[in-house]
């Protein structure tokens, strides 16, 4: 019993300092909401106190969000844009990735390599040329005009991702299908595709938090309410007069905006989690 204690001892020490290591953490990711969350149930003349809490609750902020046309027609912007954004891209990252890992053609280690350089090409130094080249097009301030741009930035990350799925695939069940008559298109959508599901899953989720989150483009190549996203949306705001701050209304439309990726990462973490760390580990 005694030569068991030190280990026992041990081990209890270790789970107590990673649980309160895990709290502290917890704790400092979830700081910034419960403040946005306070803010936006805090009466207007309660803004400036020093209360972390609100003394009293109200929802008034949240009332005068969807009074704002341009806020119920900036969800639907983001909601519409970021679909379609997400569809297309994870179906070209899909039959991409399927190339990449199945076939054996010239270029296919640059073509991964080109979408890694893409992937960590800073967003931000493309802004400008970007903008003169969609306001030259007819781009700019158009779903097509944000879409793409979305596209892709989110393209390489779901190849990456989706393609660690197809390499833990054993090849053997495509060729038995191929055997007894499949062809490869049959045997890639009734048999292989639905194995990388679960990594086909997570890279949709991955493209479209970046789609709904983004605030760089939509602000850059909008301009009016009929492309404008939420995030950009959001920093139009104005107070019922210019000396008053949009505080609470600001705060209202950020937990808003925040809700639909939360429940997303709730629902969905295994997934996202399985579709990051695929082919981490070789077994």
């Amino acid at each position: 019993m005694s030569a068991g204690r030190p280990k026992d001892e041990g081990t209890l020490v270790e789970r107590v300092f990673w649980r309160f290591t895990l709290v502290i953490l917890i704790g400092y990711a979830l700081l910034p909401v419960v403040w946005l969350t306070s803010l936006s149930l805090k009466p207007s003349g309660d803004l400036t106190d020093q209360r972390f809490f609100p003394r009293a609750i109200g929802l008034e902020h949240y009332a005068a969000v969807f009074r704002d046309p341009q806020f119920p027609a900036a969800l639907g912007n983001s909601l519409g844009i970021g679909l379609i954004a997400t569809l297309i891209s994870v179906a070209l990252a899909t039959l991409a990735a399927y190339a990449i890992v199945r076939l054996r053609f010239p270029g296919r280690q640059a073509v991964l390599v080109g979408a890694l350089a893409v992937a960590m090409f800073p967003p931000i130094a493309i802004i400008g040329p970007l903008f003169d080249l969609w306001r030259l097009l007819g781009l700019f301030d158009t779903w097509l005009g944000l879409i793409i741009p979305y596209i892709t930035l989110t393209l390489p990350l779901a190849i990456w991702t989706i393609s660690a799925f197809f390499r833990e695939i054993p090849w053997e069940l495509e060729q038995a299908a191929r055997v007894d008559g499949a062809t490869r298109l049959g045997a890639f959508r009734h048999v292989i595709l639905p194995l990388v599901a679960p990594g086909v899953f997570a890279s949709a989720i991955l493209v479209f938090i970046f789609a709904w989150n983004d605030f760089l483009f939509a602000a850059a190549l909008t301009s009016t309410t009929s492309s404008r996203t939420v995030p950009a949306a959001i920093a139009f705001f104005t107070g019922a007069s210019r000396f008053e701050q949009p505080t609470g209304s600001i705060a209202a439309a950020s937990v808003i905006v925040t809700i639909p990726v939360v429940v997303l990462i709730l629902l969905f973490q295994r997934r996202i989690v399985a579709g990051l760390t695929a082919g981490a580990v070789k077994g």
